[in-house]
C-alpha cells in the first residue's frame, strides 16, 4: 500500500471535503434553532387561544362553563405538545453545537459535552411527551437539571470568560492567508 506525501491531491481533496462537512454544521445548528423558534412562536399563539373562553364576549354564553373550561385547558394542553414537539428541533440544536464547542478549542470541551447532555436531555423529554404522557410527566424534573447545567454553564462561562482570544485570532489569521 503506498504512503501518500505531504502534498499529495487526495489529502486536499480529503481535507477540503472534511473541511466543508464541518462548515455546513453551523448552518445546520441555525436552521434547528430558526426552527424551534418559529415553532415555539406559533404554539404561543394556544396560550392566547386558552384566554377566549375565559373572556366575558356575548357568544361565550352558548357554551356551559364546563365546555369553556375544556376549551381553554385544550388549547393549554396543544400548548404543551407544540412546545415538546419544538424542543425536539432546540434539543438537535444544542447537539450540533455541543459538537462544534467540543471541536472549536475555543471553549472547553466539557461545555460541548454539557450542550450535547442538555440536547439529549431535551430530545429524551419531548419523544417521551409524544409517545408516553404520563411518564414523560415523572420525567420532566429529572431531565431538566442536565439541560440547566448545560445551558447555564455555557451562558457563564461566556459571560465570565469568554472565548479564548489568542487562538480564535490565530484561526482568523490563518484563515485568511490559506484561502479558506
Amino acid at each position: 500500500m503506498p504512503t501518500s506525501q505531504p502534498n499529495d491531491p487526495r489529502q486536499s481533496v480529503g481535507t477540503a471535503r472534511c473541511s466543508y462537512k464541518f462548515r455546513r454544521r453551523p448552518l445546520l445548528a441555525a436552521f434547528f434553532n430558526l426552527v424551534s423558534i418559529g415553532l415555539e412562536a406559533a404554539t404561543t399563539l394556544y396560550l392566547v387561544g386558552a384566554l377566549f373562553p375565559l373572556g366575558n364576549a356575548g357568544y361565550l354564553k352558548a357554551f356551559a362553563p364546563e365546555q369553556l373550561y375544556a376549551m381553554a385547558s385544550l388549547s393549554l394542553k396543544s400548548h404543551s405538545y407544540g412546545f415538546g414537539v419544538s424542543l425536539i428541533f432546540f434539543g438537535c440544536f444544542c447537539l450540533v453545537i455541543g459538537y462544534l464547542i467540543f471541536r472549536s478549542g475555543y471553549l472547553p470541551k466539557a461545555l460541548g459535552v454539557l450542550m450535547q447532555i442538555a440536547g439529549l436531555s431535551y430530545l429524551t423529554n419531548s419523544f417521551a411527551l409524544i409517545l408516553a404522557p404520563a411518564f414523560a410527566n415523572r420525567l420532566f424534573p429529572a431531565i431538566l437539571l442536565p439541560a440547566f447545567v448545560g445551558e447555564a454553564s455555557l451562558c457563564l462561562w461566556l459571560l465570565v470568560k469568554g472565548v479564548n482570544v489568542p487562538k480564535w485570532q490565530k484561526q482568523v489569521s490563518v484563515g485568511r492567508f490559506s484561502g479558506a
